[in-house]
């Protein structure tokens, strides 16, 4: 490198500074190859085998090796069998065959062939118009389902492709237009969030069913952007239905508003102060709270102002007494309404879903074990030898599951200990296994509640949908939009678990006459969920 100019670099022309950056860059590309080649050499004098190289991680594949084998018709190839159209009605067409004559008839040879008819379709109604003798005018009323200049079997096929079908409003215009269809593209962000109440109600309905009937409920969520701000989606559910709901934040609070589904209230309750005790808020604050004349607060307004006149507003302490209160508030409200009775929520050892009775995922957990860097032989045996330790015990906690006992439990919890407390020699594994020793009441929750699930699978292969759409068209720009998006992809999962389809549903709530009768989600969720 040239020896640095001696006068100001104020003085310096433009070319100076550009050659001056360049060297100095130069230079410093030449030292972060040094340290790195000494890092390196460090790391083979330890035993090591020099810097390892990145590769994504694999799946661990612990559920997939723990599925029970099937003891027959292992590698035996199915039939297909005849194809049965139970939701189409049959036509059939005689077609005539050239004989001879002479010639025996033997019946018919059945071939079905299925077919698609998509042709646009325009009706003009002639309203009839009167004046009645007192010089009223009555004009004929539309017939039922038809409130808009496009009818039900369009709208339900603009809800289908771009809910369910993933296709964006562009394409849709562009399918719409090349079938023949006049219609814009806001006509189309139309359809999608005009007048869609009704399906917000349900699947709001849905959530509530779920929180008031469910014995266990599985979270997850995701980024998601709305109005050009990041923001999260939470998921809940479990294997009778879903539900979606998009804000701007994925903390505790957050999730414990979701858990309220529309209700405003806060509740100070025998639940909420033992919320409040757990989350180890001060006695002096709890005792405010309870002794206070005020148990039941319509909307935070009234609860903020509960807080400044018991002066806990201004306190300044670690748990925040503010924050911690609020939360306790906010799960008396759930209990008061009679949300999560007896219900176990199994999450990924996120710390906003941590409330009530709480499950962890062991998939998540033994993936911390499975992502564990290791630069030595000795140490990648270590980390083997300890992840099989941890998938048989995966085997016999889905073994109990089937067949719970009291002796069993206590020999696995024993069993639990001796994983999960072994000293193993290597410092990074000995730490984590620790820290899962900790959690060992969530881990080992399906113990006393065998009907839970062992992982979060459900709610994770639920949200990949959340992440498609975010890819395909980005974020939402309106509230209206948000909530249909948020609520058309509910009521699609829902109708996935429950059976039913997604098509016939949408057909039905719209009105279309002909189609297949679909009863109401948050009944058949709430009559499933009280089905073992």
């Amino acid at each position: 490198m040239r020896k640095p100019p001696s006068h100001a670099l104020d003085d310096l022309s433009i070319s100076d500074l550009r050659e001056l950056v360049l060297e100095l860059l130069g230079e410093v590309a030449a030292l972060k190859q040094i340290v790195a080649d000494q890092r390196d050499e460090i790391a083979r004098l330890k035993g090591g085998s020099g810097r390892p190289s990145v590769k994504p991680s694999k799946p661990s594949g612990m559920e997939q090796a723990s599925e029970r084998k099937a003891s027959s018709d292992v590698g035996k190839r199915r039939g297909r069998g005849k194809k049965k159209l139970s939701r189409v009605s049959v036509e059939d067409r005689v077609v005539k065959a050239e004989v001879p004559a002479g010639s025996r008839f033997k019946g018919y040879e059945n071939f079905v062939v299925q077919d698609l008819i998509i042709q646009p379709a325009a009706v003009r109604f002639r309203r009839e118009r009167w004046v009645t003798p007192d010089g009223r005018t009555v004009v004929a009323p539309l017939p039922d389902g038809i409130d808009t200049h496009f009818g039900p079997q369009l709208r339900r096929f603009v809800l289908s492709q771009y809910h369910q079908g993933q296709v964006t409003v562009a394409r849709l215009v562009t399918l719409l237009d090349a079938i023949g269809i006049e219609i814009s593209k806001r006509q189309v962000v139309r359809l999608l969030i005009d007048g869609q109440q009704r399906f917000v109600a349900e699947a709001r309905e849905i959530l509530r069913t779920g929180l008031e009937t469910a014995a266990w409920l599985t979270v997850d969520d995701t980024g998601a952007r709305h109005k050009a701000v990041n923001g999260s989606c939470t998921q809940i559910g479990n294997d009778r239905f879903a539900w979606f709901g998009t804000t701007g934040s994925k903390s505790r609070l957050n999730f414990l508003e979701l858990l309220r589904v529309g209700h405003g209230d806060y509740a100070i309750n025998a639940e909420a102060l033992a919320y409040m005790r757990g989350r180890a808020l001060s006695g002096p604050v709890i005792r405010l709270l309870a002794e206070a004349g005020d148990k039941h607060f319509c909307d935070h307004a009234a609860w903020q102002a509960h807080l400044d006149r018991l002066g806990i507003s201004v306190l300044k302490a670690s748990p925040d007494p503010v924050t911690v209160a609020t939360e306790g508030a906010l799960w008396g409200s759930i209990k008061a309404h009679g949300l999560l009775p007896d219900t176990v929520i199994v999450s990924d050892d996120a710390g906003q879903f941590n409330v009530g009775q709480h499950g962890l995922c062991w998939i998540h957990a033994e993936r911390l074990v499975h992502r564990l860097d290791t630069f030595t032989e000795q140490n990648r045996a270590i980390q083997q030898r300890q992840r099989s330790l941890i998938w048989r015990f995966y085997d016999a906690l889905k073994a109990y599951r089937r067949d719970p006992g009291p002796k069993r439990r206590a020999a696995l919890r024993a069993r639990f200990d001796r994983i999960f407390r072994r000293c193993t020699g290597f410092v990074t594994l000995d730490r984590l296994l620790a820290r899962l020793h900790a959690n060992k009441a969530d881990l080992l929750m399906v113990l006393d509640r065998p009907e839970i699930p062992l992982h979060t699978n459900g709610s994770e292969n639920d949200i990949r949908a959340v992440v498609t759409k975010r890819k395909i068209s980005g974020g939402t720009r309106s509230d209206a939009g948000r909530h249909c998006r948020d609520t058309f992809l509910s009521l699609m999962k829902t109708c996935a678990k429950l059976g039913v389809s997604f098509w016939d549903y949408l057909g039905d709530r719209l009105g279309i006459i002909g189609g297949q009768a679909v009863p109401s989600l948050p009944q058949l969720v709430r009559t499933r969920c009280a089905t073992p």
